[in-house]
């Protein structure tokens, strides 16, 4: 494989070669064929595709989230995003800030819950010296368990009086990030509506709960490496080092190596991983 031809694999399936999705069946179809992608770009270059760029069916001057507002282009993206939320047939993870949707498939999203989400959804977060979760979270939390899906404005209004947007900003990413709520619609006036995942999508959540941590992120690595056609180890570590830590990609990286469930292929000067392919088999018989 020569750079030039990784390059355009990567276009063709990230769907920025002339080829935009602009229907809600395509954008299921695009989600589960690469299993993972941001909203917009971000000022980190990240081998990973975007919606937006999905959506424009190119990647040349792709608007970021700041310059989101005044890009039309991003607005129908978000708009077709949205109805994916809401169908179902993706999910939304906090991963490279509240502004920038990280989007994971559904057949990808449990694998991703087993490696961050809490491993009993349904007993509430309770503040404490010890407990990661705020009293402000826990309080949102209860509010959004008994009345959810609730948008932010009404969430506050719920909370009183003297409660700032910044500080329930802060508690809704406290209990996001760690996959006990997630954002399920959106509305121009209200803003972002919030509902307790593992009501939301009961499925998911209990085949991640079910699913070991050395599964899921093999599933992860594998699923990565289908998504950019190939790569470094270093790009591996990158991307998946984001919600876990680098020696543990190492060390599934290798397992998978010895399995011979990846192999390395060669591409220009450098040596990458990708998903080891297989042979058709042969058919027996004489002619």
């Amino acid at each position: 494989m020569t750079p030039d031809e990784l390059i355009q694999l990567r276009r063709e399936k990230w769907h920025v070669n002339d080829n935009p999705v602009r229907t809600l069946e395509d954008a299921r179809a695009f989600i589960e064929s690469v299993g993972f992608c941001l909203l917009y770009p971000v000022a980190v270059a990240t081998l990973v595709p975007t919606f937006v760029g999905a959506w424009a069916g190119s990647d040349e001057r792709l608007p970021t989230q700041r310059q989101a507002y005044k890009d039309s282009r991003a607005k129908e993206a978000q708009e077709l995003m949205v109805r994916l939320l809401r169908d179902k047939a993706a999910y939304e993870a906090n991963l490279f800030g509240e502004d920038n949707a990280f989007l994971l498939s559904a057949s990808v999203f449990p694998y991703f819950y087993a490696l961050v989400g809490e491993r009993n959804p349904r007993q509430a977060p309770q503040p404490g010296p010890r407990s990661t979760y705020s009293e402000l979270s826990c309080d949102a939390y209860q509010i959004i368990h008994r009345k959810g899906p609730i948008s932010k404005l009404k969430l506050a209004e719920e909370l009183g009086k003297g409660i700032s947007l910044a500080a329930l900003d802060r508690a809704l990413v406290e209990l996001w990030s760690k996959l006990r709520i997630t954002r399920v619609d959106y509305h121009e006036r209200e803003g972002a509506s919030w509902d307790v995942l593992y009501r939301w999508a009961p499925d998911v959540v209990n085949e991640g709960v079910n699913c070991s941590v050395n599964s899921a992120l093999s599933a992860l690595v594998s699923k990565y490496l289908d998504c950019v056609i190939a790569a470094d180890l270093p790009e591996l570590e990158t991307f998946l080092g984001n919600f876990v830590a680098r020696s543990r990609v190492r060390e599934a990286v290798n397992a998978l190596l010895a399995a011979r469930e990846l192999s390395f292929v060669p591409a220009g000067n450098r040596a990458l991983i990708q998903v080891t392919q297989t042979q058709p088999a042969q058919r027996s018989g004489t002619r």
